[in-house]
């Protein structure tokens, strides 16, 4: 991640603490949300060790093809669990972008090759669309359930779910506008 290494602190602790409830969301009673928390858990992780700020930290050149492959598994994955519900093409566009993001790092370790273009390349402005627009509707989405009282285990409150997916989609904005 380039930028204030303050803001990629951030997103290091925003999305590692996603991942890490995404952990416990996988000891839930409910099989659709432990199968969601898996990859949940793994993009939460991803996220989070992409955003080390670059000052700090720069991966060696073979990390990026590393992340492409995990990540293009886990969108393989999605797209064969899309068949069962809409909900893992969510998953499936936010590999994807993961992947987009690792291959334009490996290219140009500096964010975009640009190739002397300027403003946001096609793809990234697509997935800032996309991303927005999730964000925008799952921040609506949670706000009639936040009155709510959740039981069950932490596993098993889907508020906490979806403040989890608001985090990694805002996280998502924040990374796709620094790349």
């Amino acid at each position: 991640m380039h930028g204030p290494a303050s803001y990629g602190w951030l997103l290091v602790a925003l999305c590692a603490a996603t991942g890490a409830y995404c952990l416990l969301r996988m000891r839930s009673q409910v099989e659709e949300q432990r199968r969601a928390a898996g990859g949940e858990a793994l993009m939460g992780f991803g996220m989070a060790a992409m955003a080390v700020p670059a000052a700090v930290f720069t991966p060696p050149a073979w990390a990026w093809p590393v992340y492409a492959a995990v990540f293009g598994a886990a969108a393989l994955h999605a797209l064969w669990s899309a068949r069962e519900g809409a909900h893992h093409l969510h998953h499936l566009v936010g590999a994807t972008a993961m992947v987009y993001m690792a291959v334009a790092m490996a290219v140009s370790p500096g964010g975009h090759s640009g190739h002397g273009d300027p403003g946001i390349p096609l793809v990234t402005g697509a997935l800032l669309l996309y991303f927005t627009g999730y964000v925008l509707l799952s921040g609506v989405r949670l706000v009639p359930v936040a009155g709510g009282g959740g039981g069950g285990g932490w596993g098993d409150r889907p508020e906490l779910a979806r403040a989890c997916r608001l985090s990694m989609g805002i996280a998502m904005v924040a990374m796709l506008l620094a790349l």
